[in-house]
């Protein structure tokens, strides 16, 4: 090919592009920066673990007939864990979940009855049970409250003892001196069992008291009096983190806790009333007609749509003999469905925990 088929000239008569003649700029022309070629410089990888690895190895069967197929293939065959143990695990691990600072939980219900105390020991024992950090319970009942009589008394102190020592205390074993411990390792700060004592606990001596509990504890809950209007209920609303209303299976108790959610309303509380729970307690099993047996004209499913429009959960708690017995709680005395229906209530719980992430789990 020859040197003019290659066009390897230019043509001296061809017009001059425009940029070639015109004027340069004031400012002068923006050099051009040649862009940085890309990096070849490897990134390791963030980390060596074994799921990251491997993968996320497959659990073995532990209960029920897929343990046994397990087994007798010489773990050849894995038909993986049941629906329920996946459903167990998973709401342990919402309850188990990291847990930054002091949450506080309070448990109110306008009557008496219900089964709060119950409710307070045996949800307590749960979380204590789950996590591995402190959880304790205060007895924040005027009335003569029982709560310190679900778990073995270890100690006469009362919450009295403690304020009256606060600037004594500096370590864990130093509140340790005031609490009695069940075998789920929760703890419980009992209340005066004088009447007129414990009414003079005000809302300062509350406050006080969680001041020094959030020290040493991962969570507290308090088991409220009836009187919404008690000297030390305003202190622990303003501090709660939750609030869990308790209600029975009957038509009084569930009108009850709606009077309770009723004033919370009214005085401002509406807030805390959306992110409340609410927990039916001593269900019975249902009739053939999808009521209770024992109460029978009493439309549990009513009972729970309508707290489900208020509350940020609805918990059922199945009646258990043990419970009934008023004594010291030991969660392996209670029922399986009893100890389940409690794990669901502390799943609930633990979905309020900062920086949980939010759930719509669908009833069962």
């Amino acid at each position: 090919m020859s040197f003019r088929a290659q066009q390897r000239f230019s043509d001296p008569m061809a017009p001059v592009p425009a940029e070639w003649t015109a004027p340069t700029p004031p400012e002068g022309v923006a050099p051009v920066v040649a862009a940085a070629p890309p990096s070849t410089e490897l990134v390791p990888y963030r980390e060596l673990s074994t799921v990251a690895l491997l993968g996320a190895l497959p659990k073995a069967p532990s209960a029920g007939w897929r343990k046994w197929v397990y087994r007798a293939s010489g773990r050849l065959i894995n038909p993986g864990e049941s629906p329920k143990v996946i459903r167990h695990d998973d709401l342990l691990a919402r309850v188990q979940q990291p847990l930054q600072g002091c949450y506080r939980v309070a448990m109110l219900s306008q009557k008496g009855g219900v089964g709060k105390t119950t409710i307070t020991a045996t949800l307590g024992a749960t979380f204590a049970g789950a996590r591995g950090d402190r959880v304790i319970a205060v007895d924040a009942n005027p009335d003569r409250g029982t709560l310190s009589q679900k778990v073995p008394v270890e100690t006469p102190a009362t919450v009295r003892h403690l304020l009256r020592d606060a600037e004594g205390v500096s370590a864990y074993s130093d509140v340790r001196r005031y609490t009695s411990q069940g075998p789920s390792r929760l703890e419980v700060l009992a209340s005066e069992s004088d009447p007129a004592v414990s009414e003079a606990f005000s809302a300062t001596d509350y406050v006080r008291a969680l001041n020094i509990l959030e020290r040493f504890y991962s969570m507290v809950l308090t088991d409220c009096g009836t009187g919404m209007l008690h000297s030390a209920m305003s202190a622990v609303i303003d501090k709660a983190d939750v609030l869990v209303v308790i209600s029975s299976g009957s038509a009084d108790g569930a009108r009850s806790a709606s009077a309770t959610l009723d004033w919370l309303d009214a005085h401002g509380h509406d807030d805390m009333v959306r992110n409340s729970i609410a927990v039916i307690n001593g269900v019975r099993p249902r009739g053939r007609r999808g009521t209770s047996r024992g109460t029978a004209k009493v439309d549990l499913d009513k009972i729970v749509d309508h707290f489900t429009r208020r509350c940020r959960a609805v918990c059922q708690v199945p009646f258990d003999a043990h419970l009934e017995e008023g004594a010291e709680i030991s969660l392996d005395r209670l029922r399986p469905q009893t100890r389940a229906s409690l794990l669901e209530l502390a799943a609930a719980v633990a979905d309020g925990f900062p920086g949980a992430r939010n759930r719509s789990d669908p009833a069962d």
